[in-house]
């Protein structure tokens, strides 16, 4: 168990796809370019590639983890995370039941 004030330190904003394209030398990860509001775009990378239709998901909105620290993934830095479940046949991202401003903060 945390704390809730554990649970207020994460950051958990709505972002939009901007861009998807898969990450060369692997088959599970894309790297993605999300408007989180911001000045400039941030780059996900993330291993949903067997998961979603590109051209159907660039232009949704999901939700993602914004405050963690970046990560290198195959040589490219990873600037969030999307939330997404997986279960033993299939993965679920979270998104919004309606189109919300870039960057809103999940309360």
């Amino acid at each position: 168990m945390i704390t809730f004030d554990d649970f207020k330190k994460i950051e958990l904003k709505v972002g939009q796809i901007i861009s998807a394209a898969p990450v060369e030398g692997s088959e599970k990860l894309l790297k993605l370019s999300v408007d989180f509001g911001e000045e400039t775009p941030r780059t996900v990378v993330s291993g949903i590639a067997a998961y979603v239709d590109i051209e159907s998901f660039v232009g949704t909105q999901k939700v993602f983890v914004t405050n963690l620290e970046p990560r290198a993934i195959m040589g490219i830095e990873s600037q969030a995370m999307i939330l997404a479940a997986k279960d033993d046949t299939t993965l679920g991202l979270t998104t919004m039941d309606r189109p919300i401003k870039n960057g809103t903060s999940l309360s």
